[in-house]
């Protein structure tokens, strides 16, 4: 189940022509494909466009009624391979993953439909999430379109935007026989809008229309020779064709007035963050109408030069605001100014930061920068001062702490690694290779296991130089989607082809559970459009790997305790995996709250266990949450002037999931973890024995403080 349902907002999408369509950036590339006449759509879910895999996955009825193919796939490699179909038959595609990791995982095939090209338009929408809201590394896609030729769409982030640069990247493709990429930044995934609908139509040439008539097309096949004419088609009829037409349909824009000793070009990404800047410096008003020229680069590769030397003309000075690096932008308008012999002075990465995040401190600070250089006059008396004091920003470093990403209440991850902790105890520190995924939270406090990660699926690959026959088996961690997305192949396959000594611990959740907690092949759920309920273990057993021990409740400490020192003292040779099975708890609390609540409203039975802390047993040396790290499991200070220590505590966030017992169980801790189950609409016989135990407390209580020393002040 993944954690949002768009079936109410997906209804939105059979909106015809005259309608107004009103809702998230998602929503509207959805409706922008139907209406562009697609005819088959994939992906890999992967922020920041983990939704729109949702939206189409909940669309499914709509396009099948329309002819339209869906596939969930299992990595982005399968959904880049996908857009084979575009290569001989008109038939438009569209596939969406993440990016840059995606274009990384799916390059291959990526490399080769470029080199090809396409009859059909063939699009992949790529979530670009550069900057401080990123989970990955920082790089950009932009350079992997310049390697491989694909034309490279980054629309305004408002929706009539996207839902036109979606329509004119499928036409530019058809155009120039060329692969297009659309870069959506997460803003722009979730930013709320509305337009103007067209109606949606099915595809003109369909999936079914080309397995009933099969083409094939030998000059199109990646070899030599013809690999090398597809290098000169690219050169001298694709570049060309894509140039003319962002030329004559004007897919880039230019907004301000016509003279101005001064010109901004900019990504269209960046177009929002521009204008609020420029409101600050007082050059646009709260319409976006902007006193400095601008040239929004819509498409930002190919760049086109006689475009550029047009937005030129008259101005002594252009500011090119490109996130990230390297400037490729700025190089290439560089270039073309070099060329023709221009002596306008060219700006960019000298006043902006060359790497980082452009927010709108960034923004102001580098365009007022700029101006003051190169055109001071435009300024206000304020900020014109070669010396203007910027706003004062204040240090909320001392008062709001660093919150580094961390296991959710429940997690069933989390008592994996207090296993691994207490076997570390016994056995020493081991070399240990994280993956993509929750689990690799366990690098940071309290469990700090794993230090590296090299790849989604790739972590048992990564110790590959470790598993030599030293004195320590390495050990790797995976989860069920890395399993399923690369780790069989690359990750398994490798250790049982190499004949590995090391371990794996596979961490099963039963969902993608980091993308959003969509289905996996081996999730429990019954899913009446994908096959569910394949176990890993089986997976395992048919590449060759025969010791295997399955542990289906992770929160059994003491079991993956010795499960894991098993594994790393055995005498058997070969792989050894650990398959460790407990359902995602943010997932589980998904499916049992409304079902919980309704029991409750109904007026049925429903007991709720809960932990806690007796403060009067608890030593207050803390080990619990060294050993859980749980969000729930935090301090509390006593009223008692001989107790001066805080004590642990459990606070209202606990769902329950017992882990903090089983630790303090598995590692002797302390006996000071008990369990309460709150009982909803209990039966009249537990009500009175309810009642009788409340008065029993009572008396016990009174008794016990009129006995209490008192160290109050004599009159």
């Amino acid at each position: 189940m993944a954690e949002r349902s768009f079936k109410a907002e997906v209804q939105h999408l059979r909106r015809g022509q005259g309608e107004v369509f009103t809702g998230e950036g998602i929503l509207a590339i959805t409706k922008a494909l139907l209406e562009s006449g697609v005819g088959y759509v994939g992906g890999y879910q992967g922020a920041p466009i983990s939704h729109l895999m949702d939206v189409l996955a909940d669309a499914e009825d709509l396009l099948s009624e329309l002819g339209v193919r869906f596939e969930a796939n299992a990595n982005e490699a399968a959904a880049a391979a996908m857009l084979a179909a575009s290569v001989h038959y008109p038939i438009r595609g569209a596939v969406t993953f993440k990016g840059p990791v995606g274009v990384n995982v799916a390059s291959d095939a990526l490399a080769n439909l470029s080199s090809s090209g396409v009859t059909g338009g063939a699009l992949i929408i790529v979530g670009e999430d550069y900057g401080e809201g990123s989970s990955i590394m920082q790089e950009r896609t932009h350079a992997f379109a310049m390697k491989s030729q694909f034309w490279l769409m980054d629309p305004r982030p408002n929706l009539p935007s996207i839902v036109k640069a979606v329509s004119d990247s499928f036409d530019l493709s058809e155009a120039s026989n060329t692969p297009v990429m659309m870069m959506v930044r997460i803003r722009a995934c979730h930013v709320t809008g509305s337009f103007a609908c067209r109606d949606n139509r099915p595809p003109a040439f369909s999936v079914k229309d080309a397995v009933a008539n099969p083409r094939s097309d030998f000059a199109r096949v990646v070899l030599p020779p013809m690999s090398y004419q597809h290098e000169q088609d690219k050169v001298k009829n694709r570049w060309p064709a894509a140039e003319a037409f962002i030329r004559e349909r004007g897919l880039n824009e230019v907004f301000g007035p016509d003279r101005a000793p001064v010109g901004i070009v900019l990504q269209g990404g960046m177009y929002n963050g521009v204008i609020r800047a420029l409101q600050h410096l007082g050059l646009a008003d709260i319409h976006g109408n902007s006193q400095v020229p601008l040239y929004v680069l819509n498409v930002t590769w190919p760049l086109v030069a006689d475009e550029f030397h047009d937005f030129c003309k008259g101005k002594d000075s252009i500011l090119v605001v490109e996130e990230g690096q390297p400037e490729f932008i700025e190089n290439q308008l560089g270039s073309f100014l070099y060329r023709a012999g221009a002596s306008l002075r060219l700006h960019g990465k000298d006043v902006f930061p060359m790497a980082g995040e452009y927010t709108g401190t960034v923004m102001r600070d580098g365009i007022g920068a700029f101006l003051k250089e190169a055109a001071p006059d435009m300024l206000a008396d304020a900020l014109r001062a070669p010396n203007a004091p910027a706003p004062a920003i204040p240090d909320l470093s001392k008062t709001v702490p660093i919150r580094p990403p961390g296991f959710c209440t429940g997690c069933p991850e989390r008592p994996i690694f207090a296993a691994m902790k207490l076997v570390e105890q016994e056995l020493g520190k081991h070399q240990i290779a994280a993956d993509i995924g929750c689990h690799l939270f366990a690098a940071l406090p309290p469990f700090e296991i794993g230090g590296a990660t090299m790849g989604y699926g790739l972590g048992p690959a990564a110790n590959g130089a470790f598993d030599g026959g030293g004195e320590k088996r390495p050990v790797a961690i995976i989860g069920d989607g890395g399993f399923w997305h690369n780790g069989l192949s690359s990750s398994f396959g490798n250790m049982a082809f190499n004949k590995s000594d090391g371990v794996a611990i596979v961490v099963d959740n039963y969902y993608s559970a980091a993308t959003g907690g969509q289905d996996v092949m081996s999730s429990r759920a019954q899913n009446s459009s994908k096959a569910t309920n394949n176990p890993i273990s089986k997976a395992l057993a048919g590449i060759g790997i025969k010791w295997v021990r399955q542990i289906d409740r992770t929160y059994d400490v003491g079991r993956m305790r010795d499960t894991i020192r098993e594994a790393l003292t055995t005498t058997d040779t070969g792989p050894k995996v650990i398959v460790a099975s407990s359902e995602c708890m943010l997932n589980r609390q998904r499916r049992e709250k409304p079902l919980r609540a309704q029991a409750i409203r109904d007026g049925r039975r429903v007991d709720i266990p809960r932990f806690g802390v007796d403060a009067e047993v608890c030593t207050g040396d803390h080990a619990c949450m060294r050993l859980s790290g749980c969000p729930s499991l935090s301090l509390k200070v006593l009223d008692d002037p001989l107790r001066d220590d805080p004590v642990a505590s459990i606070d209202q966030s606990c769902v329950g999931c017992g882990n903090c017992g089983e630790v303090a169980d598995a590692a002797i801790l302390c006996p000071s973890f008990y369990r309460a189950d709150v009982v909803h609409n209990p039966g009249r016989f537990e009500s009175r024995i309810a009642a009788m135990r409340a008065r029993l407390r009572g008396w016990l209580t009174r008794r016990r403080e009129a006995r209490r020393l008192s160290f109050g002040v004599a009159p």
